[in-house]
């Protein structure tokens, strides 16, 4: 998201520096708290529907196509810019709030686990983040990134398609079936990704198994 927003804002060969800033700049309003993150977030929403517009949005299924057929290059290069960060400043909370969670189970380092005193934020886990996506940043490239995360979010939902095949009948929201088709289309998404993608996500995927492994051992 990070490499988006800046291939918006600032595209060229300032993308890179300035996907970097973005992160920090982020990390530093999540620091400051939740409540402070809603609010930069509600900004940015704003400025997105300014630009695509309220009406718009809800009677168009393409409203960023349906702005740049209007001719609003600029406009929409601002919602798209914010859009991206909306969702980058979403990621950086959830993520952070993810690792505190594994950091309390033994899953990640101790360390992760601490919650600042008086904003109440997993401050270690934030700072641990913005160091690690900012080094991605400048190692990686749009392409590549997508690529990765795509894996990263087509697993995760595979498996979450596959869990909820477990559930008892009296606890199915939705027919058995459903979770198959989903579990289906997921993997095949998965085979259609960039063949480095996937040897990067599988690679990722087996150290983060084996060290769970080793470590349930071990406990």
């Amino acid at each position: 998201m990070a490499l988006v927003f800046a291939a918006y804002a600032a595209p060229g060969r300032f993308e890179w520096p300035v996907a970097v800033l973005a992160v920090l700049a982020l990390t530093a309003v999540n620091l400051r708290g939740i409540t402070r993150t809603a609010r930069v977030t509600r900004v940015l929403v704003v400025v997105v529907l300014l630009a695509l517009g309220a009406d718009g949005v809800a009677a168009s299924d393409a409203p960023l196509a349906a702005a740049a057929g209007d001719a609003a290059g600029p406009v929409v290069r601002v919602g798209a810019a914010c859009a991206a960060l909306g969702a980058l400043l979403g990621l950086v909370a959830g993520v952070s709030r993810t690792a505190l969670a594994m950091a309390r189970n033994g899953d990640l380092p101790g360390w992760l686990a601490a919650v600042h005193p008086r904003y109440g934020v997993p401050h270690h886990a934030e700072v641990a983040l913005a160091v690690a996506v900012c080094a991605l940043v400048l190692a990686v490239d749009l392409r590549g990134a997508i690529g990765f995360s795509s894996f990263g979010v087509l697993l995760y939902y595979l498996v979450a398609n596959a869990a909820a095949l477990t559930q008892p009948a009296g606890q199915r929201r939705y027919p058995r079936p459903l979770q198959v088709l989903g579990a289906v289309g997921c993997a095949t998404l998965l085979v259609t990704l960039p063949p480095a993608s996937v040897a990067v996500g599988t690679v990722v995927l087996a150290t983060g198994g084996a060290y769970r492994l080793w470590r349930l051992r071990a406990a």
